[in-house]
This record gives structure tokens, sequence and C-alpha cells, in this order.
């Protein structure tokens, strides 16, 4: 039997990976090409979209009533005003897709003569009308139709709605574009925006749906079919700590998986711990693969920023466009339930890691005073380490952060990244309206909770507020000390070298706090 593996790379392949049935999470697909209907599908970058609408497809075929194909749009792209070169690539590709996956008899006969801006509705109605001559439909799936821009874009969208009264005689019976954007973030340039704004001119969908993360079962099925194939056995624990971690999204699902079993635990006699678990996080983490990474270059888009910066502050939104809220919920880093609040741990560890970045290359630490001669840190050492740090280089450092509200939280995460090294973690805990953010610093047996606060103008001190809050942090990670780390950001605040400095305080719970004003 040939062995099958943990995904990370394009769609899957039943033969050769781990793999969930595909309907299961688009039920509703089904009933919308019975329905004679066009739709849309957007979801965030690896989260399985080409693989289930392939696998749809196959069924549709499969089962005999109708002609299932997904071809890709994105061999247009780079000819964005450019819609007939972008058509005749089009074309190109959708031939040999349809050479693959279909059989003789439903594959398009040859593609008609049209001028420029009228070559793929042409060909959808040549090939509609041979599939019916075979009584089978035929039902499109668009893959990658939002990367397509502008000219090229607008021409592809009026010509099926064009076609589309003729259906399913002269036009595919449903047809869906699937991309990571609604049809209305689209891009295109045109009013003064970059985008369409609206369904139009693709006003003719019944629906736009999203493909769901994995549900807990669904989690534990395909990891398990690892155990399965090669009788490694994940713990009980180590499952639920994946699914907790990735919240269910696909790619960290299989991204966890492929590293403990390929990297971390080869040996398939070991059972999968969750000690492997929290490893293989943060080796992905650190490594920052393709998909984090593009997932990261979206906090650079002012419509991105003007949520994730208040959600790192813990402040509130303010008033935020409703396009905006639905934007980063379908790119997947954000997630709606109780509060707007990130799509899961893993994101929420990455986003604050990423906005760091560039002032972490900037600081150069002197040797590290913050470890005794056994290598061990010591958090007496590291406090003195960090005011030394602060009163010479932090507020310089400010203006290299990228979020200007949440500098001092950034620069101060960029020191202790310097500090740990590799030899420990730093875990981060932040939300809409709680006015903090806490870290947990862990190198060896040092246990570090930091509370992190702003004293805004026209606000009270927060010290009262931060002490009551890190008692509750602190108690949940078990220790009795902490730092409460207050950055005064009012325009008359004092000079730093007055401000900066130390003071042990004792919270409501008792615990013993270093208050340190920055």
């Amino acid at each position: 039997m040939t062995p099958r593996f943990f995904n990370t790379a394009g769609p899957c392949k039943p033969d050769l990976h781990y793999i969930l049935p595909p309907a299961a999470r688009l039920p509703e697909v089904l009933s919308i090409v019975d329905q004679q209907s066009y739709f849309v599908l957007h979801a965030p970058r690896q989260v399985g979209k080409t693989t289930a609408l392939q696998g749809l497809a196959q069924q549709l075929t499969k089962e005999g009533r109708f002609t299932g194909v997904l071809v890709s749009m994105e061999v247009g792209a780079p000819f964005s005003d450019d819609p007939g070169a972008a058509e005749l690539a089009i074309l190109s590709q959708w031939r040999g897709t349809a050479e693959r996956w279909l059989p003789l008899a439903l594959r398009p006969p040859p593609w008609p003569e049209a001028p420029a801006g009228q070559r793929i509705g042409m060909a959808l109605q040549e090939w509609a009308r041979h599939c019916n001559g075979q009584g089978k439909p035929l039902v499109v799936f668009l893959d990658e139709a939002d990367s397509l821009q502008d000219q090229t874009l607008v021409a592809l969208l009026r010509q099926v709605r064009a076609g589309y009264s003729n259906r399913p005689e002269l036009f595919p019976q449903s047809l869906a574009l699937i991309g990571m954007r609604d049809v209305r973030d689209y891009k295109v340039k045109a009013g003064g925006s970059d985008r369409l704004n609206s369904s139009s001119p693709f006003n003719i969908k019944v629906a736009s749906l999203t493909l769901r993360n994995f549900t807990t079962a669904e989690t534990t099925e395909l990891l398990t079919q690892h155990t399965r194939a090669t009788g490694q056995v994940f713990e009980s624990a180590a499952l639920a700590r994946i699914f907790e971690l990735t919240q269910g999204q696909p790619w960290l699902v299989n991204a966890l998986g492929r590293e403990i079993v390929e990297h971390l635990l080869p040996d398939r006699s070991q059972p999968i711990k969750t000690t492997h678990v929290e490893q293989a996080r943060e080796n992905l983490i650190q490594r920052m693969d393709t998909h984090l990474d593009s997932l990261a270059e979206r906090l650079r888009e002012d419509r991105v920023k003007r949520i994730i910066e208040p959600m790192l502050a813990g402040e509130t939104l303010g008033d935020i466009p409703d396009d905006d809220l639905r934007y980063v919920v379908d790119l997947g880093l954000c997630k709606n339930g109780a509060g707007l609040a990130i799509a899961n741990p893993i994101y929420q560890e990455v986003i604050p890691r990423v906005l760091a970045r560039t002032t972490q290359h900037s600081i150069r630490l002197p040797k590290p005073t913050w470890l005794d001669d056994k290598g061990r840190m010591v958090a007496e050492k590291l406090l003195a380490a960090f005011l030394d740090f602060w009163r010479e280089n932090g507020e310089a450092l400010l203006k290299s952060a990228p979020y200007h509200e949440v500098a001092p939280h950034l620069v101060l995460m960029a020191f202790l990244h310097r500090v740990v090294n590799g030899g420990g973690t730093i875990q981060r805990e932040y939300a809409i309206g709680t006015r903090r953010m806490d870290l947990c610093v862990r190198h060896g047996e040092l246990v570090l909770g930091i509370e992190l606060k702003v004293w805004h103008s026209k606000q009270p001190d927060p010290l009262k507020d931060g002490l009551r809050q890190l008692d509750e942090y602190l108690a949940g990670l078990g220790q009795n000390t902490g730092w409460l780390v207050i950055f005064d950001r009012r325009p008359r605040r004092p000079s730093l070298a007055r401000r900066l400095g130390v003071k042990t305080s004792t919270s409501p719970g008792g615990r013993h706090i270093q208050v340190i004003r920055a």
C-alpha cells in the first residue's frame, strides 16, 4: 500500500494524502447545482477550497447526471488590461484540465472563433451545448477567480452574466467563482476605488459561501488516519491540543501533523504527546512557513491594521466599516463569536511576532547579564537588563514599530525575543476591550508573567486595574510574582529619566508585583 502524508502544499490527492470527504464541508453546493444556480465560494488560502470543489466536480461526473469540472483562472492574471490575451491563456489551460479529468465524450469541442472580450462566454456556450447533447449538463467551478483584475475581471463577469439566462442548454447549469475574497472585494480600478464594492456585475449569485474549518471530530479523524495507516498513536491530550491551537484550520492541522510525524517523531513506535505538539507549534511559528508568512503580509494593509492594532492594545474597535470587519474574517485572520477575536492561538502568536520582527533585528544586546553562572535566567537580572535597554534604546526604537498605538508593546517583545533567543518561549494573550496584553516568558525553570498597560491622555493611572488584572493572570499561571509594565503615552508625561523606574507593590490577591513605569 502506498504511504500517505499530511499535505501542506496544493490540493490534496486521495491516494497520496490524508483527506476528509470533500462534500461534507459544503453540503449546500449539491442543492445549488440542482437549482441551476450560480454562487461564490470565498475562504482563506489553504483551507481546502480547491480540494473540496475538485472532489465535488469529480463526484458530479462520476454519478452520471452532470459534467463537473474545476478549472483555473490564474493564468489570466498577468493580463489585467488585455482581456483577449487573458482569455487565450485561460482557454488553453482549460483544455488541458478537461483532458486530465473528463472522459473523452465530455471534453469541450474546439473553441469557437470569437472577438476579444467574448471568448470565455462563447467557449462556455459551446461546451454546455456539447454536454447537453450527451445528457449531462455542464457544471463549472472557476478557481482563483479573484486573481483576475481590472478590465479582464470585468470582462469575465459580464460574459458570465450575459450567458446566465441561457442555462442549462447553452450555458453551464451551475457556476461558481472561487477565491479568497467575496466578489465585492475583487480588485478593479473603478470609481476611485480598488474594489468592486458590490456584487455587480455578478448579481446573479444566489449565495456567497465560505468553507468552514474542521470540527473537533473531523480534526481527530484526519489525524487518526495516520494512526490507522502506520500504527503511530496520537494521545488523546495531543489530539485535543492540536484542535485547541488550530481551531480546525486545515493547513495548521496538517502542518502540525506533518512536523510531528516527519521531523520530531519519525519513529512510528513512539506515541505522540502534547510536548511534541508544543514543539511543532513553536517550530512552525519560528520558521514562518509560506502560509503563515502570506497571512502576515496582510497586516500591512490599512483595513487590516485598523482592526488588529486596537485588538493588540486591548482597546475597542470604534467606527470600523462593516466591509473591513468582513474582510478580516474572510481572510481567516479573525473569527466572530462572542466578539471579534483572532482566529486561533497560533495566529494570535504569529501576529505580534511578525510586527516586532523589524524592531527585533535592530536590537543588539550586550553580554547576557540576565543569566546566572549556570545559564539560568534570573528575573531580577532580566529586569535590570530591561531597564538599561529601555533607558538607552527603548524610545528611539518606537519609530521602527509598524503599529504606532502598540509600539511600546512591540519593542518590549522584540527585546524579550532577543533575550530568550531560542532557549525559551514567549506566549501572548490579548483581546478587544481588555485594555491589556499579557505575556508569559518561560526559560528553563523560570515562568514570568508580565502585563502591559498604556497610560493614555485623559485617563486615570492604570495601576489599580493593572494589579487586579495581573493577579488573575498570575493565578492562571500558578505564580506568586510578576511584572506590571505601564507605558506612559500622555503628551505631557515626565521625561524618561524621571519616570523610568521600579516599585514593588502588592496585588489584591497578595502577590508581589514589580511595577515598571516606562
